[in-house]
């Protein structure tokens, strides 16, 4: 395996997208934040290609909590209130809404909790939010 994806123990960070085909800068303005990261359809990527797609990520949580509930509540927090702007947005584009939750596990044993709380559950099924889990097993 690429040594990249070594670690000394459990890592994990959380962030808020919308997808779709969308001006990010018009969501920003909308929703009054501002992304950690953002591209509009035919901006490129690192690699010289063209995004076939709009995105805006937001709320990128990087301080590893073994309770990884709490760095989805850190994540969505900002966005609780805006939940009729989100799906104003979510009704006026092309778009979807996803919490992305990206645990790196290591043979270090802390346990971490991946289950989402009642508030994170509430949140994704008002703004039709779907949560993504990208674990990766590390060495």
């Amino acid at each position: 395996m690429d040594s990249s994806f070594k670690k000394e123990k459990n890592e994990c960070y959380t962030y808020f997208s919308i997808n779709g085909n969308f001006n990010p800068d018009e969501i920003s303005q909308k929703l009054g934040l501002h992304p950690y990261k953002s591209w509009k359809i035919g901006d490129k990527n690192k690699n010289g290609r063209e995004y076939d797609f709009s995105a805006w990520c937001f709320g990128k949580s990087e301080v590893y909590n073994v309770i990884i509930t709490e760095q989805m509540e850190e994540t969505i927090a900002p966005l609780l209130d805006k939940i009729d702007l989100l799906n104003q947005i979510r009704k006026e584009n092309d778009v979807n809404f996803c919490l992305r939750v990206v645990p790196f596990l290591s043979s270090y044993n802390d346990n971490p909790c991946l289950a989402p709380s009642l508030k994170v559950m509430d949140f994704c099924t008002a703004t039709r939010t779907e949560i993504d889990i990208d674990l990766y097993i590390c060495d």
